[in-house]
């Protein structure tokens, strides 16, 4: 009996994937959804059970992933959903590239991410609400993109934001200024052609142009 309860737990670990996998896997779906003329992702070799040998990445003491350094490297492609796993990383740095496609959802599940810096891409789409439950953001950085449709109000929650800019997008409606976007200045929200002064009082208002 104590046999069959011991390989029942060994057979479980083999099957159970570790956090060192899973974070391995998110990040070579990034590398597979970029194009990489320098090859600065040559490092990250899928083979490696434990890929604590690939560059531009930070760990912390327990191997986790905490910061993604790949600013100015050239690269297009997309971000994937998978990077929503990196579950202790606080600095996710991509801008100066050519990425495209929309901003995914996960990344609002970087619960430790204290820096998003997605500066001077292609980005389309909106600005995901699941950003706002980033609560220890302290700066967002996603102007000289293509982004579309509102900012969206819930990002005023976020209390240790200390630098946003979302300009020179083609972003539209109001400029939210309640909780923490009372601090910030209209340059955070420059060069968007359809993005109207600040919301009177903190109240929402809506524009006949049909803001989406």
């Amino acid at each position: 009996m104590a046999i069959c309860f011991l390989l029942h737990i060994f057979l479980l670990l083999l099957l159970t994937p570790t956090n060192a996998n899973l974070e391995g896997d998110a990040l070579y779906a990034l590398r597979r959804a970029v194009n990489d003329p320098d090859n600065v992702l040559q490092s990250w070799d899928p083979t490696l059970v434990d890929p604590d040998t690939w560059f531009h990445l930070t760990r912390d003491s327990e191997n986790r992933v905490t910061r993604l350094d790949l600013g100015n490297a050239k690269m297009s492609g997309i971000l994937v959903p998978e990077l929503g796993k990196l579950e202790r990383l606080q600095y996710l740095e991509l801008y100066m590239n050519n990425l495209v496609g929309s901003i995914p959802a996960e990344i609002g599940s970087l619960k430790s991410l204290v820096s998003l810096d997605l500066y001077h891409n292609n980005l389309t789409g909106t600005i995901p609400p699941s950003i706002s439950k980033l609560s220890n953001l302290r700066f967002l950085r996603l102007n000289g993109n293509r982004l579309t449709g509102r900012v969206p109000r819930e990002l005023t929650k976020l209390a240790n934001l200390k630098i946003i800019d979302v300009s020179n997008n083609d972003l539209c409606g109001y400029i939210p200024i309640s909780g923490a976007f009372s601090k910030f200045t209209e340059d955070s929200f420059k060069n968007n052609p359809r993005l109207e002064g600040p919301e009177l009082m903190g109240f929402v208002r809506y524009d006949a142009g049909g803001c989406n």
